[in-house]
């Protein structure tokens, strides 16, 4: 079958539209799928039935625009990509990289015992990120917050879930992070991670199975500030301790998700501790299998 990206994008004549990306071609698939959420409840315990659906709406559609069309900055009066989710809940698994657990550990003025202790647990660290509508799509601007003085990026696989805690697809997510917050007392984890402007996830999803994905899927970070490259690294889910299956097991534990869910799977590039983010930098998400994520940062 050929690889279908869901999309969602804003169409100055029509409003938000949701689209399937086939190659370098957006069809609108709005009045077949109606929305995201739609989809994914469509999906419940019959996914390969609904791609199969999906591909025969492509292949009705009679809007299809190239996808450059829309690569714009978000604006009222311009065609530009939408954030590919609408009103499903974000969340998070920490910790999930040895990377990831040594940072935390520098990052603590207490030495961080509690990060070695939860990389080696058998429950993995879960927490809260974002509702849909707080999410920033591509070419939109992600945020550090104003009473913190260490900010950085956290590329992630992010996995896309159906009401049935089915993987469905994966896409690209920015756990944009305020590291002194969290360093200062891990209570305050909910402030270093969820504020205005603090998620981002993009620019498609792409749909079917996540074992074409795993554990070898290359994640690169570029940090470009007045024209230079700032920061740039890489890594891949290969370096995950978890496996996907896992982490959405210990998300649907006594917790519903009846419009599905997107968990981001953990960041394994991390920053030096000289580096913060400034206001106009710009950050570039690269996932070879989903595509390119770009924000520009803003005080917020």
């Amino acid at each position: 079958m050929t690889q279908l990206f869901l999309v969602r994008f804003f169409d100055p004549g029509l409003g938000a539209r949701v689209g399937v990306r086939v190659g370098e071609t957006v069809h609108d698939v709005t009045d077949t799928v109606g929305s995201v959420e739609g989809w994914l409840r469509s999906s419940a315990g019959r996914v390969q039935a609904a791609l199969a659906e999906l591909a025969q709406a492509v292949k009705a559609s009679h809007q299809a625009r190239l996808t450059r069309y829309y690569d714009h900055v978000p604006a009222p009066d311009t065609p530009h990509w939408l954030p590919p989710i609408d009103t499903q809940e974000v969340w998070a698994a920490g910790v999930t990289y040895e990377r990831s657990r040594a940072a935390r550990q520098e990052e603590a003025v207490d030495g961080g015992d509690v990060y070695a202790r939860v990389y080696t647990a058998t429950r993995p660290e879960i927490f809260f990120k974002a509702h849909g509508p707080w999410v920033i799509g591509p070419n939109g601007q992600v945020g550090i917050r104003r009473d913190a003085r260490w900010n950085v990026p956290e590329p992630e696989l992010a996995l896309v879930i159906n009401p049935a805690m089915e993987i469905v697809g994966v896409t690209i997510g920015n756990d944009m992070s305020s590291r002194d917050i969290e360093g200062e007392n891990p209570l305050y984890l909910p402030q270093a991670k969820i504020y205005r402007r603090s998620c981002a996830l993009g620019p498609a999803i792409a749909l079917g199975s996540v074992t074409n994905l795993w554990p070898e899927t290359r994640i690169a970070l570029q940090i470009v500030r007045d024209g230079s490259v700032a920061f740039s690294g890489e890594t891949d889910t290969g370096k995950i301790r978890r496996s996907p299956d896992e982490l959405v097991d210990y998300l649907g534990r006594s917790l519903d998700f009846p419009s599905g869910a997107v968990l981001l799977t953990g960041a394994g590039i991390v920053p030096p501790d000289s580096f913060t983010l400034a206001a106009g930098d710009e950050i570039r998400i690269q996932i070879d299998a989903v595509g390119i994520l770009t924000n520009s940062v803003i005080v917020v």
